[in-house]
């Protein structure tokens, strides 16, 4: 197994989510045998002997790029070792490192959250949030893209509870704050204030506060003045038992977000910078959690009202655990882990569309999130959907397939193909809370791998929304191209993107 080399910074003014998720992918490389080097500005202690408890070697730089040191460090770090992939987290790391670093002929894994970068010269780029497949991402040809939250990087110690299910109280009494590894604004003050209004007999609290958080003599008075028993924890090591404790958190929109759906957590979020806000408001809009708004605009009274009001009401939080795990399901870090290793090959499957799936394909077809960005966004009635099944089945053309996960066997969403000639074209569409794991370029690959192989279709077309930018990559991971015709349908103006057989586009694997 190749040397991994990681650089990634944690301080008071980024936090720490960009350093642990590092350290998540450092234990998971470690895990199958080989050597790490952690190249840091990370002055932290605490983090610092984290990474030496995982065996990997420590170099610590005074300044972060542009200073000339940083790039000198890394240089040298990988001269020494010529196989090694290195791994860039933050948001400094510009197009000319990349450049510098694909000029000196290592391999490159860019961890991203904002698709802020003109341009991009890694071999993958990783984006673990829910939203990642709606943005654009200008790369090389040979890059490869790990978007959503099926990639998700959870630290060992997460992954030990991926058979634990939660349970849901009447009412939650046990509430978790972690908003952060530094939280210099100090908003986690504001929540302990909060909670001494909340009427609820029972209530006791835990508060996590990071290593670089510089508000820690503030909250440990605050915690001896509470009126409900108050725990602050320092550092803390054992996050998910502390999650398993709570019945519900507070939290920002950074990486404890994903560790929280993945422990089943009803979760208040705030967002505590600007690069959460998408995070966060796709996160409420996929009822993942509820979302309160900037940290910085609610007051300490409309967080009593939130923390009782969703402390009460059993339904919605029984909704939440029961859909966050479909959606981090921990095995992000190997899938991220093999791709570095060899492309993943498929985990989806095909099976044909029979009179029994008539249902599954109409709620498919009225799924908010489809019905938004089809070419015609009216709710389609049952006995419409009944008589155009009816119709369509016998088309000649037509074939119809719904897609499965490989290890469950659950339906996420169907591919429907109408043939004319040598032509056909193609129909996906990806149930909403399955959005954000890579399914959809997945589903057209295998799809128009088993049309090509299987029938005389010499070229497979897709007419979509020119807004519809998920599609759109979607379609070009899996080789299609955009043909520059530019067609009318139902009104609406659509790109249209094709797969030719002759060019081999379907011999290669995206995956």
């Amino acid at each position: 197994m190749e040397h991994l080399v990681i650089r990634a910074d944690a301080s008071t003014q980024i936090g720490t989510g960009h350093f642990m998720r590092c350290l998540a992918l450092a234990q998971a490389w470690k895990d199958i045998g080989s050597k790490i080097t952690f190249i840091t500005t990370c002055t932290q202690e605490s983090l610092l002997q984290r990474i030496r408890d995982e065996g990997c070697d420590l170099k610590t730089i005074a300044q972060n790029y542009p200073a000339p040191g940083d790039w000198n460090c890394t240089k040298d770090t990988l001269a020494t070792n010529p196989n090694a992939w290195l791994v860039l987290d933050g948001y400094h790391f510009d197009e000319a490192y990349q450049q510098q670093v694909k000029s000196a002929g290592s391999r490159l894994l860019v961890i991203d959250d904002i698709a802020h970068l003109k341009h991009y010269y890694a071999d993958i780029v990783l984006n673990q949030n829910l939203c990642a497949e709606q943005m654009h991402y200008s790369c090389e040809p040979y890059t490869h893209l790990l978007l959503g939250t099926r990639y998700v990087l959870l630290r060992r110690e997460f992954l030990a509870w991926k058979d634990w299910e939660r349970k849901i109280p009447k009412i939650a009494r046990r509430v978790l704050v972690t908003l952060g590894g530094s939280d210099p604004e100090n908003h986690t003050l504001k929540v302990i204030e909060a909670l001494q209004n909340v009427d609820i007999p029972g209530l006791e609290a835990t508060a996590v506060i990071g290593a670089s958080n510089p508000n820690a003599s503030t909250l440990e008075y605050a915690a001896t003045q509470s009126r409900i028993p108050f725990r602050l924890v320092h550092d803390a090591k054992n996050m998910p038992e502390l999650m398993a404790w709570a019945d519900v958190a507070v939290s920002g929109g950074g990486t404890s977000a994903w560790e929280l759906l993945f422990m089943e957590m009803p979760t208040l979020f705030l967002m505590l910078a600007n690069n959460q806000q998408h995070i966060v408001e796709y996160i409420e809009s996929q009822e993942l959690g509820k979302n309160l708004g900037q940290a910085e605009d609610i007051s300490s009274t409309l967080l009593t009202e939130a923390i009782t009001s969703f402390a009460k009401d059993l339904n919605r939080r029984a909704t939440i655990s029961q859909r966050t795990r479909q959606v981090v399901d921990g095995q992000g870090i190997h899938r991220a882990t093999r791709s570095m290793q060899k492309p993943e090959t498929d985990e989806l499957k095909l099976r044909p569309a029979t009179p029994e799936d008539s249902r599954l394909l109409w709620e498919l077809a009225n799924d908010p999130a489809v019905r938004a960005s089809s070419f015609s966004t009216e709710i389609i009635p049952w006995e419409d959907h009944l008589n155009w099944l009816k119709m369509k089945v016998s088309e000649p053309g037509h074939k119809h397939y719904i897609i499965i996960q490989s290890d469950s066997g659950s339906p996420i969403g169907q591919v429907r193909f109408d043939s004319l000639g040598d032509k056909a074209e193609i129909h996906v569409s990806i149930a909403s809370h399955f959005h954000g794991h890579g399914y959809g370029s997945q589903a057209i690959s295998i799809a128009s791998k088993q049309l090509l192989k299987e029938t005389e279709i010499k070229r497979i077309y897709a007419n979509i929304r020119p807004d519809n930018i998920s599609s759109i990559r979607a379609f070009a991971n899996a080789g299609f191209r955009t043909d520059g015709t530019v067609k009318i349908v139902e009104g609406h103006k659509a790109v249209q993107m094709v797969l030719d057989k002759d060019e081999g586009a379907f011999e290669s694997d995206p995956f």
